[in-house]
């Protein structure tokens, strides 16, 4: 039998992008090595939160929470979808004033913000620490659970006429076909790799480079949080060099707990969690809820981003190689643009008008010149 389309990958890109072509009629069979939603996907925060470090980004983040607000009454309540809202935080006058900047870049785009004062941003937190400046309001941002999330677009990808196979490992992409590890073979029109920091294994010279986080969940009855809260200066710190970097994001759970995140390394490999970097991140999050001092800890967890050097997501055709899609590169954005990216994906390879300019997410603009040998 020969598919219509492979997919490479059961994270939550992979799955979005399974239900989208089953949907459209596509024969689609999505491939697994492992669980579905088990590495990054399970990993993250769960954040559908509309970024604007760049135009794209901005582009792709907006277009993909619209779809999952679309999505929201159907997810199951095991998803958690809530409409958290998130509040960037302000700690002077001059981050006041990136936060007005930032509330005008979101409003390019469709999104309302709204500028808090430090009377009103006590009111909004109580926990928060005082003598800070303010900061930014996006009432439509929201959070999920990221399996399970996952495992229900999968879900309706089979209900679509969709197969998902999970323990299924790809060793090879061939032209029209992948090798699988026990030697079988599957056929396809297109193959669309979606399998994150695991891209490089099977395409050489794709530029994903695994980049380590560290996440910390707290017990229950820790300091109340109404919003998702974050630092303005997020964004600086997640698209740093090649150092660590620690910023403060924390998310409250629906069980009472809090979610808090983030650290960045590219230096370690390792799954490890080192105590360093949690005492960092601790360290961080207090200055901002100084009652955290008296928090207990109930896990700490490590996983990868799949991040390339421009810091955007490949979305797209890999010239090097025909009828070779790529769907990966999300950093720490996958799960916020899930939808979009299967939307923006679709509609190349279907030739559907395109949801939005699909240019700056092009595998064109990193592809090597010894992959294109090989697709001469």
């Amino acid at each position: 039998m020969t598919h219509d389309a492979i997919i490479v990958g059961g994270g939550i890109v992979g799955c979005a992008i399974a239900e989208r072509l089953a949907r459209a009629g596509l024969a689609v069979c999505l491939l697994e090595r492992d669980v579905l939603g088990g590495a990054a996907t399970a990993a993250s925060m769960g954040h559908l939160v509309v970024l604007d470090d760049d135009t794209a980004e901005l582009s792709l983040s907006a277009y993909s929470c619209a779809r999952w607000r679309e999505l929201a009454p159907q997810l199951p309540a095991t998803a958690e979808y809530r409409r958290t809202g998130t509040l960037w935080i302000a700690r002077d006058a001059a981050e006041m004033d990136e936060a007005a900047r930032k509330r005008e870049r979101l409003a390019s785009a469709g999104v309302d913000g709204e500028l808090v004062s430090p009377a009103q941003l006590a009111l909004l937190e109580p926990a928060l620490a005082p003598g800070l400046a303010g900061g930014l309001r996006v009432v439509a941002d929201a959070v999920v659970y990221p399996p399970v999330a996952a495992a229900w677009l999968a879900r309706r990808a089979v209900a679509a006429g969709a197969q998902v196979r999970c323990g299924v490992e790809v060793r090879a992409i061939g032209d029209g076909d992948v090798l699988l590890a026990d030697g079988g073979r599957l056929r396809a029109r297109h193959v669309i790799v979606a399998n994150g920091c695991a891209v490089p294994e099977l395409l050489a010279g794709v530029p994903v480079r695994k980049r380590k986080g560290h996440l910390l969940i707290t017990t229950r009855a820790q300091p109340a949080v109404n919003h998702q809260l974050v630092e303005l200066g997020y964004m600086q710190s997640a698209h740093g060099g090649d150092g660590e970097s620690v910023a403060f994001n924390v998310q409250p759970r629906p069980t009472g707990q809090l979610l808090l995140g983030s650290t960045r390394q590219f230096d370690d490999l390792g799954c490890g969690v080192a105590p360093r970097l949690l005492r960092r991140l601790v360290a961080r999050a207090q200055e901002f809820l100084p009652a955290l001092e008296r928090m207990t800890a109930l896990r700490a967890w490590t996983g990868f981003r799949p991040t390339t050097p421009d810091h955007r997501p490949l979305i797209g055709a890999w010239p090097a190689r025909p009828g070779v899609w790529l769907a990966c590169g999300h950093e720490g954005l996958g799960v916020t643009t899930a939808l979009g990216t299967a939307d923006l994906l679709a509609a190349q390879l279907l030739d559907l008008p395109l949801p939005f300019d699909a240019r700056p997410y092009a595998p064109a603009r990193f592809a090597p010149d010894a992959e294109l040998a090989h697709a001469g």
